[in-house]
Order: structure tokens, then C-alpha cells, then sequence
């Protein structure tokens, strides 16, 4: 028999919540189904508000890359379904080849040096994840939740971090507290843990909060303000 799975350090009081969420009846059913709601209408008026704006980024990639406009990848889903993620394609031709086995900091460090001139403002900018509002449509994201990882990487947490599958309970999204939280110096199970805080606390306020805190943040960076250190 396996051992329970224990909750983050701290973070007792989240799973408490995650439990009581659980057992009202029909409570996080209708949550979800608000918030689902919210996805939807969301990422729909945003894609055909930005249609024009996302033509011309594909079209600038194409002219300073070439093809393909878009990165395809592989990511770990609610409860456990992969699905395939889409983003404007920021790292050079053959990048993928090149940083394929790579996972963790690894990655990261190598992926840098593979940034084009552009890739890296549409990164700073987060303008390389407005495809996935497609994904959002599609039901395999949200814009609030935890951020989706590699089948890969995220075998490797599971193994080091055991109760890193709890966050398969809500699915991953565009940004979320951990992302509005975290500093350079943040651990995977601090994450962890904002993750969890939003899968235990989660509701229309605390939703829409965190798209507004989004869209400020991201507005911050495209007029090249430095982000606030989070409270």
C-alpha cells in the first residue's frame, strides 16, 4: 500500500480547503463550470480581437525565421491527459533538435542561447502565448491555472516532489499565482504550493483577479517597466 500523499511544507492548511471544497456537493462543479464559462468567453472575444495582431506576429516570424510560424509541443493535462499546446516559435531553426532529452535547468540554460532577436520580445511580452487560447477553446487549458509541463519534466517532479500530481486536479492554464508570484530564486515546491492555493481557493474573484494582475503585469513589460517583487 502507498504512502498518503503528503501536502507541501506549510501548506497544510491548503489541502484542508481542497478537502472541504471537495465534499459540498455540487460546489466545485458549478465553480468550474463558471469559470469554464469565463475560458470560453474570454479566449474567444480575444482571438477574434487580435486575429489581425497575430497575422502580423506569424508573418514576422516567417520573414525572420522561416517556418514554422509555431511550436507544437506536448504537455501534461488535467488528470494526466496529454494534449498539444501551441505558441509563436521563439527559438531558432532546428532548436528543438538540438535541446531534445534536455528537461529542468538544464533546458532552460541551453534554450536561452537559442532565443531569436525576436522570440525574446515576444517572451518578454508573453505576445509567443497567445496561441494558446486556442488550447483554451479547446478545453485542454484555462487562462487560470497551473502552468503545463512536459510529460518528461513532469515525471522527474512526481519523483522528487510526490504530491506534485495534486495540480492535475484543475487544468493547467496561461498564468496563475505561481507566475505572478514567483521571483527568480522560487522552488518547484513553492510553486507548488500558489498551485494548490488556487486549486483550493478557486472562484470567479480570485480568477478575474489574476487575468487583471495578467494584463497589468504584461503591459508593465511591454513599456519596459521592471516587474514588481511580489508581497
Amino acid at each position: 500500500m502507498s504512502a498518503p500523499i503528503a501536502a507541501p511544507p506549510g501548506s497544510e492548511s491548503t489541502l484542508d480547503r481542497v478537502l472541504a471544497l471537495a465534499a459540498v456537493p455540487g460546489h466545485t462543479r458549478s465553480v468550474d463550470l463558471a469559470l469554464r464559462t469565463l475560458d470560453v468567453s474570454i479566449a474567444g472575444s480575444a482571438l477574434i480581437v487580435l486575429a489581425a495582431p497575430m497575422g502580423a506576429v506569424a508573418a514576422a516570424v516567417a520573414a525572420v525565421s522561416g517556418r514554422p510560424v509555431f511550436y507544437r509541443g506536448r504537455r501534461v493535462g488535467r488528470a494526466g491527459r496529454p494534449f498539444q499546446t501551441f505558441k509563436f516559435r521563439t527559438l531558432r531553426p532546428g532548436a528543438e533538435d538540438r535541446l531534445a532529452g534536455l528537461i529542468g535547468a538544464e533546458l532552460d540554460s541551453r534554450a536561452e542561447a537559442e532565443i531569436t532577436p525576436l522570440g525574446r520580445v515576444l517572451r518578454q511580452t508573453h505576445v509567443d502565448e497567445l496561441p494558446q487560447l486556442i488550447c483554451v477553446l479547446r478545453g485542454d487549458m484555462s487562462i487560470v491555472g497551473p502552468r503545463p509541463v512536459r510529460p518528461a519534466f513532469f515525471a522527474q517532479l512526481v519523483e522528487e516532489i510526490p504530491q506534485y500530481w495534486q495540480r492535475l486536479v484543475v487544468p493547467p492554464g496561461m498564468t496563475g499565482l505561481a507566475q505572478l508570484r514567483m521571483t527568480r530564486s522560487i522552488g518547484w515546491e513553492e510553486k507548488l504550493s500558489h498551485d494548490l492555493e488556487w486549486i483550493a481557493d478557486r472562484s470567479v474573484a480570485l480568477y478575474l483577479r489574476i487575468v487583471l494582475a495578467t494584463a497589468v503585469r504584461v503591459a508593465r513589460r511591454s513599456l519596459g517597466a521592471p516587474d514588481r517583487e511580489p508581497a
